[in-house]
């Protein structure tokens, strides 16, 4: 048979080639088939392949390519019981290696496939899910198919996270809310899912939500003036007043983050979903539970809480306080800062002043501890007139100072009763507050609570001395000390002021008298009773002015004159019986007697001023003394 392999032409056939045998139609539809069963892949993409072996090190993929494709077994640890058959995604690295291999990569698969997910969960806003790996500055790390994602300490939920390692670890699920596709970068939340499923509870909340109402929270933030609480997807605000019907320095001093409480609603505001809440007020109020046998005039013991510039608060028991006024604090009429009685903390023991149950008020005081000192029995004795004292200056006034003897018991010294000498126009010329002063109880009155005080009267009134020294048309050296319009005023000796009208400055050379000379100025008039002395320089250098001054001193009184025409004819009738001897005797016996009086009172004057050095000294000595003793 022509057909047999013993009658083939293996001559002929070999000279034909591959594929010789075979019309134009026979090889397309060869081509076609063989085509068929290949699958045209792209390099970087991700492909389904089937596990045509398993080896130790490798693989084999089948991927409908030319060739298979090889992949290292490490990147299929996640699947131990890969076999055979098994259709895994891979991605295509290279088609032909230098070895005609192709090289597939599952890791890389998975990480395409994830951004793949990645930007349709952010496009579709679908849920993903993933594992925490790690902390991480302001928030946490997640592995979301391979690929690692930020999600904030802000988003993992609506309350204020305090720990995130307990996150480490976990399964979460999260929507993204960004892609940076330059630096791969993807932020994650988990709170926009519970907000979504808290904002069907706060609607509840808020539609059934009146005033009194009683809730469950649970503390979420706390601040120095309050904490928020969270009603289950509702914030409300629960103030420091409101914790505690005693007073709270900060609310962590009675509650702790976290916990639950059970609040009253106070207040709500339905347009900015602003809630009140009130903890204090599911227990009785305190004064409620106050013992009856409290009333005006108990004392009363308790802690100071709180001190004021206007007084103290002190609290009888936790939300019952009185408050106690700087005024209640001391029988002194100076009022000070409650500071110098009483500070926070303090155990005080007090008086019931005033008390209004339904107010829920009191007013305390401590004074009332004490004898009111204007009661005392020895008051009378012991500020009697005459009585000499030593005070504190508390208060300067224009017409004089007020001086504290004891507590309780101040006294006026007025401007005009501080010095015999010196005209003090203020009490700061003299005193300052603070300072000591010795004073002579000048008035008292007991039922007005007052009393006259002076400081001059410890010494004898010089001005009887200075009228027999400055008599009228006496001479003496004074300085100028201030000048103006209405003329100079003048120190004289013993520390006493005069005064010169302008017409009294006038020298001998027609010049005036300035400010700080010293000159001879002689008496024209002397007042006691209104400690008044007025002197003129020109008068002591011009006869005219002299002779003036001297006739105003012969000038008799109103009612001398009176007495002196009354007189006039026995006057008249002894002046003839009188010779000229007789009445120069008698004018020399009179100006020796003026003499005789004028020494006698430069010596008591003298002697005064020596003394008051002496006892000046003898003060520094004793304030030296008692520094040496202290050092």
């Amino acid at each position: 048979m022509s057909n047999s392999p013993e009658n083939f032409d293996w001559d002929k056939f070999e000279s034909q080639g591959f594929g010789a045998g075979y019309s134009k139609a026979e090889k397309a539809e060869m081509e076609q088939m063989y085509d068929d069963t290949l699958t045209t892949v792209q390099e970087q993409e991700v492909v389904t392949g089937t596990v045509v072996a398993v080896t130790d090190r490798d693989v084999i993929l089948n991927i409908g390519f030319k060739s298979d494709g090889l992949v290292s077994a490490s990147e299929f640890r996640d699947m131990p019981n890969l076999k055979p058959g098994d259709q895994v995604e891979v991605f295509i690295e290279d088609q032909e290696d230098p070895n005609g291999q192709l090289i597939l990569s599952r890791k890389k698969a998975k990480i395409v496939s994830a951004w793949a997910k990645i930007y349709d969960a952010l496009e579709n806003d679908k849920v993903l899910e993933g594992v925490v790996k790690r902390r991480t500055k302001g928030g946490l790390i997640m592995d979301i198919h391979g690929v690692e994602a930020f999600l904030p300490g802000s988003q993992i939920d609506v309350k204020p996270i305090r720990d995130f390692d307990v996150f480490v670890g976990k399964q979460m699920e999260v929507k993204v809310v960004k892609i940076n596709a330059a630096f791969d970068n993807v932020v994650v939340s988990h709170k926009v899912l519970i907000e979504k499923d808290l904002e069907q509870q706060r609607a509840a909340i808020l539609n059934n939500l009146e005033k009194g109402q009683v809730l469950e929270g649970v503390i979420k933030n706390m601040t120095n003036f309050g904490v928020f609480i969270d009603l289950g997807g509702v914030d409300g605000l629960l103030h420091i007043t409101d914790i505690s019907w005693g007073r709270i320095n900060h609310p962590e001093e009675v509650l702790n983050l976290d916990q639950k409480v059970n609040v009253v609603v106070l207040d709500f505001d339905e347009d900015k979903k602003r809630i009140s809440l009130g903890m204090k007020q599911l227990t009785p109020h305190p004064w409620d539970a106050l013992p009856a046998e409290i009333e005006v005039g108990s004392r009363v013991k308790g802690k100071i809480v709180n001190v004021a510039d206007y007084g103290a608060f002190l609290e009888l028991m936790p939300g019952v306080e009185g408050l106690i006024h700087v005024s209640e604090m001391s029988w002194s009429q100076h009022l000070r800062n409650p500071q110098d009685f009483i500070k926070q903390g303090d155990e005080v023991e007090a008086v019931v002043l005033t008390m209004d149950r339904q107010e829920r008020k009191m007013s305390l005081g401590i004074k009332q501890l004490t004898e009111d000192p204007w009661n005392k029995e020895n008051v009378l004795t012991k500020y009697a007139v005459g009585t000499k004292h030593t005070g504190i200056v508390r208060n300067l006034t224009n017409f004089g100072l007020f001086l504290e003897l004891e507590e309780g018991v101040d006294g006026l010294v007025h401007v005009s009763d501080l010095s015999w000498t010196k005209k003090i126009k203020h009490p700061s010329e003299f005193v300052k507050v603070g300072d000591n002063l010795d004073v002579v109880v000048l008035e008292l009155d007991v039922p007005n609570r007052r009393l006259a005080l002076g400081h001059k009267q410890l010494e004898e009134n010089p001005w009887d001395t200075f009228e027999s020294v400055f008599n009228i048309g006496s001479v003496h050296k004074a300085t100028v000390l201030e000048k103006s319009d209405r003329g100079a005023v003048l120190e004289l000796p013993y520390g006493i002021e005069g005064f010169a009208f302008p017409k009294g400055l006038a020298k001998e050379d027609g010049s005036q008298v300035e400010v700080g000379e010293s000159l001879d100025f002689r008496v024209t008039e002397f007042s006691k009773e209104d400690r008044k002395i007025i002197l003129s320089h020109t008068a002591s250098h011009s006869e005219v002015e002299a002779t003036r001054t001297a006739r105003a001193t012969k000038k008799p009184a109103a009612g001398a004159e009176k007495k002196e025409k009354a007189s006039a004819p026995k006057v008249q009738k002894d002046a003839d019986k009188s010779t000229l001897g007789d009445l120069d005797a008698l004018s020399a016996l009179k100006e020796q007697m003026l003499e005789n009086e004028k020494e006698a009172g430069v010596k008591k004057l003298e002697a005064a001023a020596a003394k008051k050095t002496q006892d000046g000294d003898s003060d520094d000595n004793a304030s030296e003394s008692s520094e040496e003793n202290n050092a």
